[in-house]
Parts: C-alpha cells; sequence; structure tokens
C-alpha cells in the first residue's frame, strides 16, 4: 500500500509467519468466530456474513454481498462497512496462527465506489511478526478475485491473552461463550477485534 504509516512496516527484526500446524486446510471455510459478530456472525440480522476460507500459507481469502443495510451514500457501501469487512478478514488470518489478537491499527485506502447487491472479494495475508505484533495486509475487488481493487488495508494486531475480553466484554456473552460446548468455537469466539 502506498503511504503506510511507519507504524504498519514490520520492525527490521520482524519475522515471517509461520502458520500454526492445526491451522485449517487450504479452501477449507473458517465460518463464524462468534455467532453475533458484526463481519461474521450469523445470528447477527444486519451484519456482513463474511465467508473466509484459509488459503496456502498464511493467507485467507473472504467474500460478503453488500445489502441494502450497508449503504453510505444513496446505493453505495458505507466506507465504515468496508473498513469492517477489511478489519475482520485480517483478523480472521489470526486463526492461522492460532493467536489471540485485536486490532491495533488499521489504514485503509478507498479506491473506488462498491455498488449495494456487489459481491467484494477480499484476500489478506500475514507479512510478518515481531514479539506480539502481527502486520497484516488485504485487498478488496468487485467483480471477481482479479476485478478491480476497490478498497485496501495494512494493519497491525496486537496478541493478548483471553483476560482481555474477559475483563473488558459483557460477562452475560463472556460465559455464554466460554461455556459453548463446541471446543472450536469457544477458542474461536475470543479470536479478533478491539
Amino acid at each position: 500500500m502506498s503511504g503506510t504509516s511507519p507504524s504498519l512496516r514490520p520492525p527490521a527484526d520482524a519475522v515471517p509467519p509461520v502458520r500454526h500446524p492445526d491451522a485449517p486446510a487450504p479452501g477449507e471455510l473458517l465460518g463464524p468466530h462468534y455467532g453475533q459478530c458484526f463481519g461474521c456472525g450469523d445470528e447477527q440480522p444486519h451484519g456482513l456474513h463474511l465467508a473466509a476460507r484459509a488459503g496456502a500459507g498464511v493467507t485467507i481469502t473472504a467474500e460478503f454481498t453488500v445489502q441494502a443495510a450497508h449503504q453510505g451514500a444513496p446505493g453505495l457501501a458505507h466506507g465504515g462497512v468496508l473498513a469492517s469487512a477489511l478489519d475482520e478478514t485480517l483478523g480472521s488470518l489470526n486463526w492461522l496462527l492460532r493467536a489471540i489478537a485485536v486490532t491495533g491499527r488499521l489504514e485503509t485506502d478507498f479506491v473506488r465506489p462498491v455498488p449495494v447487491g456487489t459481491t467484494l472479494h477480499l484476500s489478506a495475508e500475514v507479512v510478518a511478526v515481531a514479539g506480539r505484533k502481527i502486520y497484516s495486509t488485504a485487498t478488496g475487488r468487485i467483480g471477481g478475485p482479479d476485478g478491480p481493487v476497490a478498497v485496501r488495508a495494512d494493519a497491525l494486531f496486537i496478541e493478548v491473552k483471553v483476560d482481555h475480553f474477559v475483563d473488558n466484554g459483557r460477562q452475560e456473552e463472556i460465559r455464554a461463550a466460554m461455556n459453548d460446548p463446541d471446543q472450536i468455537r469457544r477458542a474461536r469466539a475470543f479470536e479478533v477485534n478491539p
């Protein structure tokens, strides 16, 4: 991305990301990390319902279709919704590292309008890791995975302990997520977001 802030450039001592041995196989649908998540949750009526798939290495592809509820200007996606789609896609990368991480910084470029009814094709990858810092980049295209770029972002995620969510979230939702009998959903509930 042109003009990336210095805080989003990996330091000289950063290392390449290492995909966790238990990460989903390339092509595998990740599913929602939490049912009420605005980005990927299947219980969120006006959410993005973003569907992410594991790629090779530490990459993700995802799609979501812009609905009328996602408008900013008449007939066009709201920029905040597009930033949310990028953030959700970038955050999903952390599942491939098996890292609990939150968005520390997200820098977004809006390249062209995205009309309602358009499917946004997203791709993201972790580019480097430095201690608790995870550096990632994403691109959103319209008209197909190789279509013109509509949005792009660079991000810095910070690895945290699950206590971050326990100490700051609403207790009833925290308890429900921690008591989910599905071990994968229970682990993924605390996957992303500040």
